[in-house]
């Protein structure tokens, strides 16, 4: 029989994927987690579960080796960016593949995430630590600083805590908003706030994986995004087609971050910005598969399976990553109109060939607005077709049927 792989925190869709991905294979999959409302199917993958305080690296860290260790885990892995750094020392201290424990918190935590950047001279923007709103405030009045700039926390994720700064009245609330975004685990208290020089240009991500220190770029994705203070995803779009020196440009930063952050095995999702004369900035390197479906886009689009391939790099076994056709793929969000209460969504497309998934999260009765973080989104469906043209004709097509139903109510 194989021998088990431990998963950390199997909440998620790509963590499912992964649990059954691993269970198809013939690895007993366990799970060490701290979330609750794992659905029975997911429930049911499950052969054991350790339940251990998450938010507390020192006591999860000595909780999961033991758990591993009595297990006889063949991996641990997780997609789950909150514990990325969790896997890489676990890994470590068992002897199997994964990143380095040394610098895995500079794919964690922003602010050495930007000290990392700098030591190895990736492009990436200038990034300062803010304690307080008047050390914010004080900040502009240094020569050369500019509006609009971004102000986030160090350590959260999927968007939450960020504004993009166009006036300088909005200090305090952009500060307030960092400082108290909601975090998976860990408390808000003493938590770093960032202010980022903002970067103008077109917004993408690279999806790779790295197998011994050695990374493999699948695709860059086109993000599209809203505008003004909060920037939500809209839709993922897989494989952009670039001009081959504006894709090396990207690629040639990515392979810094990736390094420079210590992923030496495992997916990487790393957003980039490049600006109107063509400069790659990255933004940030996650030491994750990207999540709002970027996963089922590869699958879809390239025919690579991300999940069989993180398993067989947390395995030790080469990863196959050459796609097997070009396609083109794009998950498209549904967001609300307007706030209240949500009442109905109507035209939804059925899932089929060309419409491979297609999720609502949100149900009626439940109360929403427009989307300020990713996690504001209610659904999502996804295209595929064998050219972008005819991919995103279809999407706008679908987009068009959609209805979204929302009863106001008083404030």
């Amino acid at each position: 029989m194989n021998r088990p792989v431990l998963l950390l925190e199997a909440a998620g869709p790509e963590s499912g994927h992964l649990a059954r991905t691993a269970a198809a294979s013939g690895h007993p999959v366990t799970t060490a987690q701290a979330l609750t409302g794992y659905s029975p199917a997911l429930r049911g993958l499950l052969t054991g579960t350790l339940t251990t305080d998450l938010g507390n690296p020192q006591q999860a860290l000595a909780d999961t080796v033991a758990y591993a260790r009595r297990i006889n885990a063949a991996a641990v892995l997780t997609t789950n960016e909150y514990l990325t750094p969790l896997a890489a020392h676990t890994c470590a201290l068992m002897d199997l593949p994964g990143n380095d424990p040394v610098r895995a918190h500079a794919a964690r935590d922003k602010a050495a995430m930007a000290d990392a950047f700098t030591a190895a001279g990736v492009t990436a923007p200038r990034t300062h630590t803010i304690a307080t709103p008047a050390v914010l405030r004080t900040r502009f009045l240094r020569p050369g600083m500019r509006l609009p700039v971004i102000v986030k926390p160090a350590d959260a994720a999927g968007s939450q805590g960020v504004t993009v700064l166009a006036r300088l009245h909005d200090a305090d609330t952009a500060w307030q908003t960092a400082h108290t975004a909601p975090g998976m685990y860990a408390a808000t208290a003493g938590r770093t706030v960032l202010l980022q020089q903002y970067i103008p240009g077109r917004e993408y991500s690279v999806e790779s994986f790295t197998q011994h220190g050695r990374t493999t770029h699948l695709a860059i994705t086109t993000k599209t995004t809203t505008r003004g203070a909060h920037r939500v995803e809209l839709a993922h779009t897989l494989p952009t087609q670039l001009p081959p020196a504006a894709e090396q440009a990207i690629y040639r930063e990515v392979t810094r971050a990736v390094r420079a952050v210590g992923i030496r095995n495992g997916a990487s999702h790393t957003e980039v910005i490049v600006t109107p004369t063509g400069r790659p900035y990255v933004i940030e390197t996650a030491a994750r598969i990207g999540a709002g479906h970027i996963g089922d886009l590869l699958h879809h689009a390239l025919g690579i399976n991300p999940w069989t391939a993180l398993l067989d790099i947390a395995l030790g076994r080469p990863a196959r990553l050459t796609p097997a056709r070009r396609h083109h793929a794009t998950a498209q969000f549904l967001t609300s109109p307007a706030a209240g209460r949500l009442t109905a969504v109507t035209g939804l497309p059925r899932p089929g060939p060309d419409t491979p998934l297609v999720r609502l999260r949100a149900r009626p009765g439940d109360t929403v607005g427009p989307a300020h973080t990713n996690a504001g989104r209610l659904g999502s469906f996804i295209v595929v077709s064998p050219d972008a043209r005819t991919t995103q004709a279809r999407v706008a097509q679908l987009l068009d049927d959609i209805d979204v139903h929302v009863e106001p109510q008083p404030a």
